[in-house]
């Protein structure tokens, strides 16, 4: 029975090819985008598991209320976690002090390297479960020890043993190797982690550091922590909230810390006025319901064709039912069609993931491969075909299964004027999710563009960013004499920080007015005189830092931002106290972006000291060759720092990397948009060739009777106009409800107009004309007395 069932099946699919194709392409790629979605889901969601503990490790963060405003990171203070760990040491089981750092340089002879790696306590091997390839976890107890990962071995050493050898750390420290962990994944929080040095050298080798350990307002390090099994996180948590409270700058700094359980550092990192407000959680729900659309997409095409074809396979109904045929019997006939239909769609559907994969990855950003070795994951996608089958063919199996075998064999059999309905309905759902998608894309880029658009107050083109090795140094002037004198740099200058970032925010600024008890919270970047002149910042009060002016180092420029929340007019020639010490605004320049794009500019205050810069920026001269120009500027590095290989970032393009997350949305949400749209188009297709086959007759009599090409090509391009312009009007808003709110989470946003969403109609409708008219054109054209010859 199964056998004939199956044979019938493949008959049908064979006998209607055009249909057919429409049907298993169709759901190959709805089934398609669904797998590269979950792929991409299950990724999201299993970040941070390559941990063993990773639901009882947390992190400390803290929450802080400045200029107003309650902010929430994860920099701490030595003097709170250290108390935190002693006072409730029996609520963890390890504790760890920690300190990113993004270039240390290792060399074992020749070869130098530049990896990111972390000073911590010993105990964070273990806490993260590191898998030891040489050494063991106690590995960090000794000074000048170092451990470092499998792929930094294997390009520091090659193929040799490496524990127990010895490199050369930063240029000035020799360090023993006495451990080697495997490469954490991708999908981990400590994704770059190549090396691991003890806490106790760090301590010995900067003095701010030492003198941290008293200072509870330093925050500049970060906490991590296993939670004792027998502990409850939440409760522990509470525990050490008020820890700093005590010692805070005033009544409002208020700083309250809370454990942030690893589990959701990566979904769960929004925080606002002191509290989670989601975070990439948001995208994993969205993907997850676009990609469950789509493949509802491409089975309502299935159940479209499939009912609107049922006319053709009433009379094989019928003669079933009149020789004994259980109503039970049809359904699995047609249920059996549906199986094999989404069978032959599954295998399609997978070969298009193994060849899409790499592309996909790197427009995700992602490392995700095909799981062929999880069982789990192809119990999954059987049960996943059987739903899928299920669900696009229960509705054609037991509608045709419930045609009146005597009204069929009499001839008398109608579907009736209300049989259309459901397919039209489903036509509108197929729109109204394309459509919906069409506008989420174009607001996505216009959003994007209008962040890009900003005015970022500096002049980012040929601008270099360079790390100041040690051998840099004391070395200021030499190094920017012979580039100036390179024919190639504009201008040199050293800063604290890069114009795409601020590292440092101070308190300890007062100014006579001020509101007492407030401790206003800035930016703080200090620089060198030729900072203005390198970066081109936009003076819009007083002058900059001039060596012509010897006070200029006890000096402040402020940017607009700071100006307003300090509410001093005419602020040129005012004087700010810094730590109590007296500072006199020179200057006041125009709010350059150097943080979020989307949000407005930090309150921003430079200040000259040449010690604290540890950041060299450099300005080429426009018009020249930037490959040459980068040529020469590497040999004078080299010249004054020949033990340190020369790394450099262009400005313009740490800038851009700010838009990746949301470009890469972006391309990801116009990817399946075109996927939903092609796949509502193979079933409106589809759906416009039965139509013109059922009207042939009619259009022949028309024809006959003097209608033109033109009208008949109007009357069968119509209805599906009235549909999808029917899906317009739902479409809309449901996407101004979701993008509003998506728009929301940015201060410097677009306003939605009502010309993207008549741009998405218009484009519907001119989508919907160019599927349809083929079919209409086609029929239009045909020869009435081929459609009349029978009558």
């Amino acid at each position: 029975m199964i056998r004939n069932y199956l044979k019938i099946a493949l008959r049908n699919l064979s006998k209607n090819k055009v249909y057919s194709f429409i049907n298993i392409v169709g759901l190959a790629v709805g089934i398609a985008v669904a797998m590269l979605i979950g792929l991409w889901v299950w990724d999201e969601l299993s970040f941070n598991k390559y941990h063993k503990n990773h639901d009882r490790i947390v992190q400390a963060w803290i929450s802080q209320t400045f200029n107003e405003q309650t902010g929430s990171g994860t920099a701490v203070s030595i003097p709170a976690v250290t108390e935190m760990a002693t006072k409730y040491g029996s609520d963890f089981k390890f504790t760890s002090l920690a300190s990113w750092n993004f270039g240390h340089l290792l060399a074992n002879g020749d070869k130098k390297i530049n990896k990111t790696g972390m000073w911590a306590q010993p105990s964070l091997p273990e806490m993260l479960s590191l898998k030891m390839i040489r050494g063991d976890y106690s590995a960090l107890k000794n000074p000048g020890s170092i451990v470092i990962s499998e792929s930094l071995a294997k390009s520091l050493f090659g193929d040799h043993d490496p524990l127990n050898r010895t490199l050369k750390l930063d240029i000035k420290k020799n360090v023993k190797v006495t451990g080697v962990y495997e490469d954490i994944p991708f999908n981990s929080a400590f994704n770059e982690l190549y090396l691991i040095l003890p806490w106790s050298d760090y301590l010995n080798a900067e003095n701010w550091v030492k003198s941290a350990q008293d200072q509870w307002g330093n925050h500049s390090f970060q906490f991590f922590a296993q939670v004792a099994d027998h502990a409850d996180i939440a409760k522990v948590s509470r525990k050490i909230r008020d820890v700093e409270m005590p010692h805070a700058f005033s009544k409002t700094d208020k700083p309250q810390y809370f454990l942030h359980p690893m589990s959701r550092w990566h979904l769960y990192s929004d925080f606002k006025n002191g509290q989670n407000v989601g975070g990439a959680i948001q995208f994993v729900w969205l993907f997850s319901i676009i990609g469950i659309f789509v493949l509802l997409l491409a089975c309502i095409n299935f159940m479209n064709l499939s009912t609107a074809r049922s006319e053709k396979r009433a009379k094989e109904v019928g003669i079933r039912k009149s020789i004994g045929s259980l109503k039970s019997q049809l359904v699995f006939q047609f249920l059996s069609e549906s199986f094999l239909v989404v069978s032959f769609a599954l295998v399609l559907a997978i070969l298009i993931v193994l060849l899409v994969l790499p592309a996909f990855n790197d427009l995700s950003g992602k490392h995700v491969t095909f799981p062929f070795n999880y069982y789990q994951f192809w119990l999954a996608l059987i049960i996943f075909s059987l739903f899928t089958g299920l669900v696009s063919g229960s509705y054609p199996a037991f509608y045709l299964s419930s045609f009146n075998p005597l009204a069929v064999l009499k001839g008398t059999f109608k579907v009736g004027k209300w049989s259309a309905v459901p397919r039209k309905v489903m036509v509108v759902m197929q729109f109204t999710v394309s459509i919906t998608l069409i506008i989420g894309t174009i607001i996505v880029f216009q959003q994007i563009q209008h962040a890009k658009d900003r005015p970022v107050g500096y002049d980012r083109q040929g601008l270099l960013q360079i790390s100041i090795s040690p051998n840099l140094y004391g070395k200021y002037y030499p190094l920017r004499d012979d580039l100036l004198k390179s024919g190639v740099v504009y201008e040199m200058s050293e800063s604290s920080s890069p114009t795409t970032g601020i590292y440092s925010n101070q308190i300890g600024f007062e100014w006579e007015g001020m509101e007492a008890g407030s401790v206003p919270l800035f930016g703080t970047i200090a620089c060198t005189h030729d900072f203005g002149k390198t970066i081109g910042w936009k003076i819009t009060d007083g002058r900059d830092f001039s060596r012509d002016f010897s006070t200029d180092t006890a000096a402040f420029i402020l940017n607009e931002s700071a100006v307003k929340l300090t509410g001093i007019k005419d602020i040129v020639g005012k004087t700010i106290r810094y730590n109590g010490k007296p500072r006199q605004v020179v200057g006041v320049v125009k709010d350059m972006v150097m943080q979020s794009p989307y949000e407005p500019a930090v309150p921003t205050i430079f200040l000259m000291d040449y010690e604290w810069a540890n950041l060299i920026n450099v300005k080429l001269i426009p018009g020249k060759p930037v490959d040459q120009a980068l040529k020469k500027v590497e040999a004078i590095f080299r010249k004054f720092d020949p033990d340190s290989p020369f790394e450099f970032k262009f400005a313009d393009q740490e800038y851009e990397a700010k838009f990746r997350s949301e470009e890469r949305i972006g391309k990801l949400a116009r990817v399946f948009a075109v996927l939903a749209v092609f796949i509502s188009c193979l079933g409106l297709f589809g759906l416009a060739a039965y139509t013109a086959e059922q009207r042939t007759k009619e259009i022949g009599i028309r024809k006959a009777l003097g209608a033109s090409v033109s009208q008949m090509w109007a009357m069968l391009s119509k209805e599906f106009i009235y549909l999808v312009l029917l899906s317009c009007v739902i479409a809309s808003p449901i996407a101004l409800y979701f993008l509003n709110d998506w728009l929301k989470k940015y201060e410097y946003h677009i306003e939605l107009s009502w010309v993207v969403f008549a741009i998405s109609a218009f484009l519907a409708v001119i989508i919907t004309l160019l599927t349809v008219s083929f079919q209409a054109i086609k029929a239009a054209l045909m020869n009435p007395v081929k459609s009349l010859r029978s009558e």
